[in-house]
């Protein structure tokens, strides 16, 4: 087991001549997801893919979740570029949200990762704020005067993927994004062994690399593999085939499409992304198909059940997503009848299981016939298995090792691995988002970590969802609301009925007695606060509102639990005169009216308030 307590560093052997490089995560470990990843030597700081995640059922609201990157928006001005592995979202996805935030003068990737990224960039209106350009298999790159990189091919679920060999100052430094070791691509684009082989001859100094299958043995299966199980399938259904997988999945992609035209079917493509990876895909070449192949929905709808294959999104079960949609008898064009046969050639992501399962069911009950579960051999994953990361480890030959891109169980299995293949324990970091790794050509430690976390985009796209208002709305959906409309004079006294509204609470609710509570709460705090918060000036009263208004929400708190037996979201609405009415002349009222501005108010324990004035 590597060592990871106690003081969380492990020693140098020898005081270095020369700064330590800093590689700091800040997305992509304990997780699965939204990976990023700085190299910093000295001023220069180089972004290494930039991520997102899909929310859990937890974030109410959320739809997408990124890094934390303050740390980057601090050190804008030391950013040199980027470089990119691959053109999956938990790679790429965060970067239009970065980029309204800083700038970063280029980034380089491959070729269909950078047409899926422009497109991104340019429908978040920040194309100008960066400069793309794409590599080939070998190239190197230079970015600042500390870094070069050279992009190593590897195989992967998605084509044009690539390893990086970053040299640097200290030594040089293997970082495989994702990867597996597929020998028969769908593409004929195979790992280039040698170079890695090279590069561990000549030393690598630290390898970093992808954990997500760490505790399944042997090797990842080829994606060629699940070709004859879909062939199969196909032939055997008789009515109207409906495939779901990842978008991004290009290799399966193409093969679903070579498996329509053999079964003699016409493909109907259904969902945004879907469209879009495959018309960039066949731009450049990694899908090869005739234009006859597609045929737009509503012409597919006309023809015979057994001519036709809906290729559609929703393969994890988003709610927006287009099979979801044909599940819950909403999609417009297509709905789902006796006789269907739906694929989903894809594996639940950690977090989906429930939304796939509630999707099949719904398909189910409609009379489709589902073919799904990996004992169906109809999907593999894209990332190496334990067999795969001992290849990795043979071929470099790292002197330090940091596993990246997975749960913290995951890591902590790679760890056992790296150890199994001769790394020593001293020489083996598992870190967590927002630490920072130091490497000098003898040494490898923990630093002073740096800020992390989560930023959560809802569907405004116009900024983040702060944690107060994810707590209120995870309360919302535990306890519902209960809301208090207020309206006290000068004298102290409550100058209309309160009127009080409770939604979504799941108790019984004795609407009478709730009110008769909240009037003798409210009465209670005027009779015994009134004098603490108010006081005479010039004969005109001076009344301390907010400190008012949050006595009422604590005590109005605790009235509401003992009568409810829960939680709700309490919303206070208190209605106070103007500054300049006298105490015989009230102005406002309980409904609303009067001459106020609106503040907001503070939030208690697990309530909310606003206050008029």
């Amino acid at each position: 087991m590597p060592k990871t307590t106690g003081s969380r560093q492990i020693r140098t052997r020898k005081k270095a001549s020369v700064s330590p490089l800093r590689v700091i995560p800040l997305g992509g470990l304990h997780e699965i997801g939204k990976n990023t990843c700085v190299f910093e030597y000295e001023d220069e700081l180089i972004l290494v893919d930039s991520g997102l995640a899909f929310p859990t059922d937890a974030m109410h609201g959320v739809n997408i979740v990124l890094p934390d990157v303050e740390y980057l928006k601090e050190n804008a001005h030391k950013i040199q570029g980027a470089i990119v592995t691959h053109g999956h979202e938990d790679h790429i996805g965060g970067f239009p949200y970065h980029l309204k935030q800083f700038d970063i003068p280029v980034i380089y990737g491959p070729r269909l990762a950078m047409a899926l990224l422009g497109g991104k960039l340019e429908e978040a209106g920040v194309l100008d704020r960066t400069e793309l350009k794409t590599v080939q298999p070998r190239d190197v790159v230079k970015l600042g005067k500390h870094f070069s990189f050279e992009f190593i091919r590897n195989t992967h679920s998605m084509a044009d993927s690539f390893s990086l060999a970053v040299t640097t100052p200290v030594g040089v430094v293997i970082f495989t994004g994702d990867f597996k070791f597929d020998h028969t691509p769908v593409d004929g684009e195979r790992f280039d062994l040698q170079k890695l082989a090279e590069y561990g001859e000549k030393g690598v100094l630290c390898l970093f690399s992808d954990s997500t299958n760490a505790e399944t043995p042997g090797f990842c299966p080829s994606e060629r593999s699940v070709y004859p199980n879909l062939d199969r399938i196909f032939a055997e259904a008789k009515g109207r085939l409906l495939v779901t997988t990842f978008a991004s999945s290009v290799h399966r992609v193409n093969m679903i499409l070579e498996l329509a035209d053999k079964n003699d079917r016409y493909v109907a493509v259904l969902g945004r992304s879907m469209l879009n990876v495959i018309s960039h895909a066949r731009n450049l070449g990694y899908i090869k198909c005739e234009d006859r192949l597609f045929k737009p929905i509503q012409e597919a709808c006309n023809l015979p059940d057994e001519k036709v294959l809906i290729l559609t999104t929703g393969s994890q079960g988003e709610p927006l997503a287009a099979l979801s949609r044909i599940a819950r008898g909403e999609h417009r064009q297509i709905k789902v009848r006796a006789g269907d046969t739906v694929v989903f050639s894809a594996n639940p992501i950690p977090g989906n299981t429930l939304a796939v399962v509630d999707t099949i069911d719904r398909l189910m009950m409609q009379g489709a016939n589902v073919v799904y579960g990996r004992h169906r051999g109809i999907h593999v994953s894209g990332h190496g298995c334990q067999e795969d990361q001992k290849l990795m480890l043979a071929l470099t030959r790292p002197k330090f090792f940091v596993p990246v891109h997975g749960e913290h169980r995951m890591l902590v299995q790679h760890a056992k691995t790296a150890q199994n293949m001769g790394v020593p324990a001293a020489n083996i970091l598992v870190v967590d988002n927002g630490d920072v790794v130091e490497l000098t050509a003898d040494s490898i430690r923990l630093g002073d970590r740096v800020r992390s976390g989560i930023e959560l985009v809802d569907s405004s796209h116009s900024g983040t969802v702060h944690q107060r208002v994810l707590e209120e709305r995870q309360q919302l959906a535990e306890d519902g609301v209960v809301t208090v409309g207020v309206s006290i004079d000068l004298e102290g006294k409550l100058f209309a009925q309160p009127e009080v509204h409770v939604r979504g609470v799941a108790s019984l609710v004795d609407r009478e007695r709730l009110n008769n509570e909240t009037i003798a709460t409210l009465e209670s705090v005027l009779k015994e606060r009134w004098s603490h918060y108010a006081r005479k000036d010039d004969g005109r009263v001076e009344v301390d509102w907010a400190g008012l208004q949050a006595h009422f929400e604590r005590n109005l708190q605790r009235a509401i639990r003992r009568e409810l037996r829960c939680e709700p979201l309490l919303v206070l609405l208190l209605q106070t005169p103007p500054q300049d009415a006298s105490p015989s002349m009230p102005q406002s009222s309980a409904n609303g009216s009067g001459n106020g501005s609106v503040r907001p108010g503070r939030r208690r324990t697990r309530s909310t308030a606003r206050v008029a004035s």
